[in-house]
């Protein structure tokens, strides 16, 4: 297609509306209006010249390799391969349609951000050489580069403070890692689990109660470690898999999606937990008898959180090694080490309720610090600003709740700096205070006692229980937009998180 072309695509296709879909004690928010991305190839035609046909040379494409080395290549056929995918990166677009099939996380993650800006996520998930890796990416043609420009948010001001503010942090070594902490964290899990062995025979329920409580932990624990991009993390990054039978390829596609595109509707999987627990009315389509109840059973679902973890995991593991992704044998081999171990020295009757118990305490944790905050019906171009919107800290009461809790109550500082450790998030918090004072930051700085947080979203429930189906409601799994999570494939499509189970 030629530029002017690509002109014309952009003005037939003019701007769209962006909505925020809130959940019902809010209301429904309008969003700034961005205009949407017109997406075209270069096409190489051939030129006459006095009269003659002069053949211009073949198209090319670009082939990488995972250190992001690229050469260019023969263009394949349009239909079989991307021969187009440009992303922003701190104000440079990129041709990333040879990086896509080497990008260690997945192709996936690369064709979510065609056409869009990918700065802070890439800042939040790599490492310092990862974010000098992509500097040696094929940058787009520059006519492309224009067009997309045209169509494209340019950064905030709330964007650009925020940079500067990262910039700060880590010349400030707040990624170092505090090791007496881990020491101290590790030992508890340990403890936790020498408890429930020694205890198996003579109290089974205390077995089970110290179980439930080490499987929470070592998910915490894990959690952290699969964010982390320091060399301890990534020696720890297994830990996951043989502590708690949670594979770090599921977690990393899962978790880092949310993150991304947190509480985006039809692409966040964390809040598409229909049909048994729906945070906004649906359409009748969509909806579910179970729904009118869903506030007097939701610890139901809850309760199957580790579980449907543990199934996935397992299914993404397998489907891993069969894709030949990354250290995929070695995931399945630790996940086959956690059951080896768990199945010999734990009966059925003290682990099978330790996974639902921890499952429950897991989901009362992680649910209410976004399901009670707003939802979003399109892409987010202001990501930082987003995380705000969209996240709400709990304040603990007592050291064994700030423990249990696992740094999750300090979910905004954890989603705007996720590979940080997390023994630094209470210090980071008065940090985070002023940046959302001084940058005026839609509702600031979002926080509630640890009951009253999960009360929200019990009221949540609630409300949505009592509430009429919505005709055109976004549907949980997504409308066909990038991400969306029925469009993806694997584990998610079809039906994801505690509705999976239906």
């Amino acid at each position: 297609m030629k530029l002017h072309q690509a002109y014309l695509a952009i003005a037939f296709v003019g701007s769209t509306s962006v909505d925020g879909f809130s959940s019902p004690q809010q209301g429904r928010i309008m969003m700034p209006t961005v205009s949407s991305t017109a997406r075209f190839s270069a096409v190489v035609e051939e030129v006459a010249t006095n009269g003659a046909t002069a053949d211009m040379k073949m198209p090319t494409a670009w082939e990488c390799d995972e250190e992001a080395e690229c050469v260019e290549v023969p263009a394949c056929d349009d239909e079989e391969c991307r021969t187009t995918l440009d992303v922003r990166i701190h104000g440079k677009w990129y041709d990333l349609s040879g990086w896509r099939k080497a990008h260690p996380a997945g192709a996936h993650w690369i064709d979510w951000y065609d056409g869009r800006d990918a700065t802070e996520v890439m800042d939040a998930f790599h490492s310092a050489k990862g974010r000098e890796m992509y500097k040696r990416l094929p940058a787009s043609a520059p006519d492309t580069a224009a067009v997309l420009d045209a169509s494209t948010a340019p950064y905030s001001q709330t964007e650009l403070n925020f940079r500067k503010l990262r910039d700060e942090l880590e010349a400030d070594g707040w990624w170092d890692r505090d090791f007496v902490h881990e020491g101290k964290l590790l030992a508890i899990w340990t403890s936790l689990v020498v408890g429930a062995g020694l205890t198996v025979d003579s109290a089974a329920p205390l077995s089970t109660f110290l179980l439930a409580l080490s499987m929470t932990n070592a998910g915490w624990l894990g959690h952290d470690y699969i964010h982390g991009i320091d060399k301890f993390a990534n020696f720890m990054r297994p830990f996951a898999a043989v502590a708690a039978g949670l594979g770090p390829t599921w977690w990393s596609d899962k978790h880092n999606k949310h993150h991304a595109l947190t509480n985006e509707m039809g692409v966040d999987e964390d809040i598409a937990t229909d049909p048994f627990l729906f945070p906004w009315a649906p359409d009748p389509e969509h909806d579910s008898p179970l729904r009118k109840i869903q506030h007097l059973i939701f610890y139901i679902p809850f309760s199957f959180l580790f579980a449907l973890w543990r199934v996935d995991t397992l299914q993404v593991a397998v489907e891993s090694v069969e894709e030949k992704r990354p250290d995929a044998k070695n995931e399945l081999w630790y996940l086959l080490a956690h059951y080896a171990v768990l199945l010999t020295f734990f009966p059925f009757q003290v682990w099978v309720p330790a996974v639902f118990l921890s499952g429950l305490m897991s989901a009362l944790i992680v649910t209410p610090t976004h399901q009670s905050e707003e939802f979003f019906e399109e892409y987010q171009p202001d990501w930082v600003t987003a995380q705000f919107r969209s996240t709400r800290n709990a304040v603990t009461t007592n050291p064994f709740s700030e423990w249990l809790w696992g740094g999750m109550q300090y979910q905004l500082e954890h989603h705007l700096f996720p590979s940080m450790p997390r023994s630094k998030y209470p210090l980071l918090r008065p940090i985070l205070q002023k940046f959302a004072d001084e940058n005026n930051v839609p509702g600031g700085y979002r926080e509630s006692g640890e009951f009253e947080i999960l009360y929200m979203n019990w009221d949540l429930y609630r409300k949505v229980a009592e509430a009429d189906p919505v005709p055109g409601a976004p549907y949980s799994r997504g409308n066909g937009q990038l991400g969306a999570i029925d469009s993806q494939g694997g584990v998610a499509a079809g039906g994801v998180g505690l509705g999976k189970l239906m």
